[in-house]
Formats: structure tokens, C-alpha cells, sequence
């Protein structure tokens, strides 16, 4: 059922803000629901556990790592990702009724399938362990964008060109899910470019360059790109996970905001918020020098250069997803992109990452 609901979100500097918008099978209206979220201690895993936790809703992190927010320490269970046994255990102990599937590795410095085994054998395990229990509703396992090389439009669901192992790896783990016989329903969701509180790199990267006057736009052609602000997908991965809507099972979808923003728009958004320094403009000619030596640094050993050739076309190359079936379950994001920043830049300054207006990046 179709709601207009209200709700009131704390921001870092203890006042409050009242959003309203429209939302299916919200969290609060069902007494009974448990969740369990494998890789709560990550980015987007820290917003949802937060967003559940806020709702009173039981829930639980499986996560061989600490979580980032530590006020998420009482939900928070060490597991190792790729023993069915003891997520099994766990699971069954804490009994959930809907699973989300963050757990993985994430970074791109991966050059084989061996070396994203959380990715693949971690899907097997989360499979098995959820094969044996009941009373779960619905698990929603996450991938990835990069099942298809930037710019590349896919045909289908399971039309994929990925750019790199982990591209690869996350295109095994869609197999696996696809391929499972599985007791409970599923939903795969492919994050598109996801930014917000407690981000990493590469998008806090985007908004600490900015805040330092060190970013530069590229040319003068816009670039739209699918982005998600955190605060929309974690309303976007709960409404999903929990519509009674049938039609969803079995099904993948992107996970972005919509309409698709435009680059230079948004980064000059962020530098107002911020108070730093207008943004320059330079011809592509220009950049493309500085990418070729950011590749070289990175093969003798710097895991992130500032740019490289991949982070140039990724900026420069238009990157639109399909995002009907998501705003089908959600018509209207709670957040829109100058609050996403406003919150974001505010996190960042409780965060110490940067100072107030015009002093650039904190050097607490």
C-alpha cells in the first residue's frame, strides 16, 4: 500500500529535518520483520544498518571487520564470509526475515577471479546458510555496476562485458545466484556511483579534492551520470527488500537516484557547500598527460593515484542506467541531491575530513 509519510532525520549538528515522500511496505509497519545485513560494516552497509536501527527494527551485522559507526558495535557479529556453517548458525539463531547480501570485496586492485573469492564462494556460502532456514521473506544480494564496462548499455540481465576482475567476480556472483535452487526469494541490485556518509574512496576522494581547490572540470561538454546518494539507497534497498510484491523476485536492477545528474553541476554544488574556491575549467588535452602518469604510478605500487586513465573515462564517459523498475517500488526519493551534499559535507566536518567554510581540508 501506497503511504505519504513523514520522518524526522538528526543531522550531525543536533537539529532536525522533516522530509516528506512516498514510500511501499515501510519498516515500521511490520512488528514482526529481523534483518540480518552481511558487510553492515561497510559503506553502504553502515547506512542500512543505521536506517533499521533508527526504526527499531531488530537487526544484525555479519562482518569480519569492525563496523565504521560505533554505535553499531551492539548489532554486530565477527563472521568469516565463506563458512556456511557458522553464517548458518548465526542466522539461525537470530532467525531474520530478510537478508541483505553487501559482504564483498570492493576495491579494483584485484587482478584475478582468486582474488575476489569473497565474491563468488561468499554468494555460495550466504546461499547455503539461507537454503536452511525459514521464515526468510526475501534476501537481496548486491553486485555491481562494473558487470559491464562504463558506457556500455546491456541488453539484457545477464548480457555482461566487465572491465576487470572485480567486474568479473561480481558477474560470478550474479551466475551463482541465478543459477542456485534456492527456498527463498531473491533480488539482485547493482549499485551504480553511491556517495554519503561514511564513504570511501573513490567518491570522499571527489568531495575532499574540491575541498582542497584541487579539482578541475574537464572540458565544457556535461557529462550525466546515474549517482546515488546513500540516504536514497538505503530507502530504495528497503523498499525493495520488503514489497509484497511478487513481481520482483528474480529480477536485477540498478541502484541510482533518479533523474541521472549532471558531473560539473554537482561538483560545483559541493564547493558552495563547501566555501572553497570556484572551479576551474581545463581542456581535455590537458588531463589526459596526467592520467598516463597516475597509470605508471599505479604499476609501480601507489594503490590510488589522484587520476588515472580508468578514473578519466569513468568522469568523462555519460553513464545512465535504467532506473524505472526501481522508482516503480519507490516513486519519490526522500533526498534530494543539495541535501544529499549538505548532509554529506556536514558528516564530513563532524568527521574532522574537512573544516568550515573556506579553511579547505581539516588538519585535526
Amino acid at each position: 500500500m501506497l503511504a505519504r509519510l513523514r520522518r524526522t532525520f538528526d543531522l550531525d549538528d543536533g537539529a532536525h529535518a522533516t522530509h516528506e515522500y512516498s514510500a511501499i511496505a515501510m519498516t515500521s509497519t511490520n512488528p514482526t520483520m529481523r534483518v540480518a545485513i552481511t558487510g553492515g560494516s561497510g559503506f553502504i552497509g553502515t547506512n542500512l544498518i543505521e536506517h533499521y536501527a533508527e526504526a527499531e527494527v531488530p537487526v544484525l551485522n555479519l562482518d569480519p571487520a569492525e563496523p565504521r559507526n560505533k554505535r553499531h558495535t551492539q548489532h554486530w557479529t565477527r563472521i568469516d564470509p565463506l563458512d556456511a556453517n557458522q553464517l548458518g548458525t548465526t542466522l539461525g539463531e537470530f532467525a531474520p526475515t530478510h537478508v541483505f547480501h553487501l559482504g564483498a570485496r570492493t576495491d579494483l586492485h584485484g587482478t584475478t577471479l582468486d582474488d575476489y573469492t569473497s565474491n563468488t564462494r561468499g554468494v555460495e556460502a550466504m546461499i547455503d546458510a539461507c537454503n536452511g532456514l525459514s521464515g526468510i521473506q526475501r534476501v537481496v544480494f548486491a553486485s555491481s555496476r562494473l558487470v559491464c564496462r562504463i558506457g556500455y548499455q546491456p541488453k539484457s540481465d545477464t548480457d555482461y562485458c566487465p572491465p576487470n576482475a572485480y567486474g568479473e567476480s561480481k558477474v560470478r556472483g550474479e551466475r551463482i545466484v541465478q543459477a542456485a535452487n534456492t527456498t527463498f526469494p531473491w533480488v539482485i541490485m547493482r549499485p551504480t556511483s553511491i556517495w554519503g556518509p561514511w564513504f570511501d574512496i573513490p567518491y570522499r576522494t571527489f568531495f575532499l579534492t574540491i575541498a582542497a581547490n584541487r579539482y578541475i572540470h574537464v572540458g565544457r561538454r556535461p557529462v550525466l551520470k546515474s549517482f546515488g546518494y546513500v540516504g536514497n539507497t538505503v530507502q530504495q534497498l528497503a523498499a525493495v527488500g520488503e514489497t509484497s510484491d511478487p513481481a520482483v523476485d528474480g529480477t536485477t536492477m540498478y541502484l541510482a537516484d533518479a533523474p541521472p545528474i549532471e558531473v560539473a553541476d554537482m561538483a560545483n554544488r559541493i564547493q558552495r557547500t563547501l566555501g572553497s574556491k570556484p572551479i576551474r575549467t581545463v581542456p581535455r588535452s590537458f588531463v589526459k598527460p596526467v592520467a598516463l602518469v597516475g597509470d605508471l604510478l599505479q604499476r609501480v605500487g601507489w594503490d590510488e593515484p589522484p587520476l588515472t586513465s580508468f578514473r578519466l573515462d569513468n568522469l568523462l564517459t555519460e553513464m545512465i542506467y535504467d532506473t524505472e523498475p526501481l522508482s516503480r517500488i519507490l516513486p519519490d526519493l526522500p533526498y534530494s541531491l543539495e541535501e544529499g551534499i549538505t548532509r554529506t559535507v556536514e558528516w564530513m566536518r563532524e568527521q574532522h575530513l574537512v573544516d568550515h567554510p573556506n579553511t579547505g581540508p581539516a588538519t585535526t
